[in-house]
């Protein structure tokens, strides 16, 4: 795990964890948690959680380790991408007592994934505000990269960068990193894993991002999600890939989340506090 601290004299605003997804190392989300760190928030990239058996008690474990340093004065935010966002959005969906609904557009004679079971510390019908509340019970969460059922893409590196971002930085820091894991995407999501996580009913505000141009995003698949959720924006990266949170756009997408954390801070009913009244672009 890494983390990045705000400038000196900065009081800070609320801590935010970020789950990886395939592939990816803590060094991947180091510009992105540098600026997010700029804004006073205390940002902490966690260790990458593989999808298997036992993969949402992994993350609970992983999640109650980090949240426990987290600053109490402001909110505690989530951020997963790509098989991260996945992971969160089952386990919410978990922690709430949430039935997974009918598979989104799962393909006939998709192989079992592993068994999601109930994550430790979470009895049946337990929610996030039962006496059951786990220690990482977030203000808000964002989404980003969710990937769809089947989607997978196969190919040589330069591929599947393509997929991943356009970004010359970014594909130059996966490229240099020994430690990212190449061919990652080429492997679907299991099927029950990714029913559990478009089937949540979580309560908490969340921010779903989703590339233009992700090849292995199932656009009707989140958009259902999100109108599935009581507190839900969506919001479409002109040009992005399936790294949405690093592609060329990624100030834009920084800022978003930004806009996103401070409303969160206003406490409940969630509202952003720049309305745009007119436009002519």
């Amino acid at each position: 795990m890494s983390e990045h601290l705000p400038p000196a004299g900065l009081n800070i605003r609320g801590t935010v964890l970020v789950v990886p997804g395939r592939g990816e190392t803590a060094l991947t989300y180091a510009r992105f948690g540098r600026r997010l760190a700029a804004d006073a928030y205390h940002v902490h990239i966690l260790p990458t959680v593989p999808v298997s058996s036992g993969a949402l008690a992994t993350l609970n474990e992983v999640l109650t380790t980090a949240a426990a340093g987290a600053d109490p004065a402001g909110p505690l935010v989530l951020i997963g991408s790509d098989t991260g966002a996945v992971l969160l959005a089952a386990l919410l969906g978990a922690s709430a007592g949430a039935s997974p609904a009918a598979p989104v557009d799962a393909s006939p004679g998709s192989p079992p994934g592993p068994s999601l079971g109930s994550p430790p510390g979470f009895p049946a019908g337990a929610s996030l505000g039962s006496p059951a509340r786990p220690v990482w019970a977030p203000a808000g969460v964002v989404l980003a990269g969710l990937p769809g059922h089947e989607r997978r893409h196969q190919g040589e590196w330069e591929a599947e960068l393509d997929a991943r971002s356009h970004c010359p930085v970014h594909r130059g820091l996966l490229t240099d990193d020994t430690a990212v894991t190449r061919g990652a995407l080429s492997t679907a999501v299991p099927a029950d894993l990714l029913d559990a996580a478009y089937g949540a009913a979580s309560p908490v505000p969340h921010l779903l991002l989703i590339g233009e141009s992700d090849p292995l995003a199932d656009r009707d698949a989140v958009a259902g999600l999100a109108k599935s959720l009581p507190a839900a924006r969506l919001a479409t990266v002109r040009d992005a890939h399936h790294d949405v949170l690093n592609d060329t756009s990624h100030r834009s997408v920084a800022a978003e989340i930004i806009t996103f954390l401070e409303s969160l801070r206003s406490g409940p009913p969630i509202r952003p506090f720049v309305t745009v009244e007119s436009s002519t672009w």
